[in-house]
């Protein structure tokens, strides 16, 4: 008999895949609802890491089947963070009851991505991240140092510590710091010059207005479900230095007490792998996404688009081509033939696998699964309004 046949002749085995629990995504084309939830996958022993990549061309059904895992994983518990650069994701907000949350630059909004215990050791690599996000390249060991000393110096003033007060602090450092690192004040100024050039982008630059202060009063990053909608910041041009400072943000939120299992999502993922500093960022995240409790679920429309991150044999495209290795879990959407060797060389996909890939309808995706949109989910999935006028 065929596998397709076989759940019919024995209806206790499990032929539909997925995990044993979570929740229904679909239906499968072996016959029954299939399953899946990041944390569920990782606690059967099907994968070992709960991150998740989503690729598929425009239009075939990628951001439906996430806010759809995203409203339903929500009854189940989890928590929802999604990092939106398109503003596509109010209609999903509002559904569940919350407001988007937009950062733009000069607008209302304000995070505070140093904000928590200022005895977090994550601080000082989460400020290094951003500040190399918007340099594009690694930092150099004077200007690590440079930053976090800056960032001890901020935290002994009064109040809350924010990007401000290390901007102050890394133009005019102080003689006990200084003295911390075997150097004089005009010098750890001058090491630290160019970290503080860029931080002062976010502070009183073009950037400024988003990332300058504390968090804005009445503004909660660790509720069931956040959306931070960065469209803003890709008309500017300066997305993955926003992403790193908005992920900063939230991943403090994240380590209160009372925080569940949060599935994070980034689309237009390969922004964030095509600079060095955010790309470190995601790889840290990632490594760290079971100790943490987080499902990060990288977004995209092709692999061709990480492949791409940088030239061969640069940071970018080993980062890229390592993050996907660690991905155990992809959903390939329709893919257009040029992708196959992408697919055959990054995912390890047969000859069989990529001609089914090739031939997913709308809603489709590698398993083989179709998902289904409920009754009460049309309305915050639907991203084709505006072509209909």
């Amino acid at each position: 008999m065929t596998t397709r046949h076989a759940p019919a002749l024995a209806p206790g085995l499990p032929g539909a895949g997925g995990t044993h629990s979570g929740v229904v995504v679909g239906t499968s084309s072996l016959g029954g609802p299939y399953r899946f939830d990041p944390f569920d996958a990782y606690a059967e022993g099907l994968v070992t890491n709960p991150n998740v990549l989503v690729a598929g061309q425009v239009g075939r059904g990628k951001s439906a089947l996430v806010k759809c895992l995203l409203a339903r994983a929500l009854v189940t518990g989890r928590r929802c963070v999604v990092v939106d650069p398109k503003g596509e994701y109010a209609s999903f907000a509002a559904a569940m009851g919350a407001t988007p949350l937009v950062l733009e630059p000069g607008g209302t909004v304000r995070l505070n991505p140093l904000a928590g215990s200022r005895d977090d050791t994550d601080r000082p690599a989460l400020l290094g991240a951003l500040v190399a996000a918007g340099m594009e390249r690694r930092l150099e060991p004077s200007e690590r140092a440079a930053l976090e000393v800056a960032l001890l110096a901020a935290d002994e003033l009064p109040g809350e510590t924010t990007l401000s007060a290390v901007l102050a602090q890394l133009l005019a450092p102080g003689r006990v710091g200084a003295q911390s690192v075997g150097t004089t004040p005009e010098a750890l100024a001058a090491e630290g010059r160019t970290a503080a050039l860029e931080l002062r982008r976010l502070v009183v630059g073009e950037l400024r207005g988003m990332f300058d202060g504390p968090t804005s009063p009445g503004v909660h990053l660790d509720g069931d479900v956040v959306v931070l909608d960065v469209s803003g910041a890709l008309r500017a041009g300066a997305l993955p230095v926003v992403l790193s400072c908005a992920a900063a943000a939230i991943d403090a939120s994240r380590r209160q007490p009372r925080s569940a299992r949060t599935i994070l999502v980034l689309d237009e993922a390969w922004s964030l792998l095509a600079n060095e500093g955010a790309a470190r960022w995601l790889q840290a995240g990632f490594k760290l996404a079971r100790a943490r409790g987080v499902a990060h679920v990288l977004v995209l429309h092709r692999l061709s688009d990480l492949a791409a991150a940088g030239p061969d044999g640069s940071v970018q495209s080993s980062i890229a081509a390592g993050l996907l290795r660690d991905v155990e879990t992809s959903v390939l959407f329709a893919q257009p033939p040029s992708e196959a060797a992408a697919l055959g060389e990054l995912l390890g996909l047969t000859d069989t696998e990529l001609d089914v890939v090739g031939r997913l309808g709308r809603g489709a995706a590698r398993s083989v699964v179709r998902h289904v949109v409920g009754p009460g989910e049309a309305g915050f999935v639907d991203t084709d309004a505006a072509m209909r006028g």
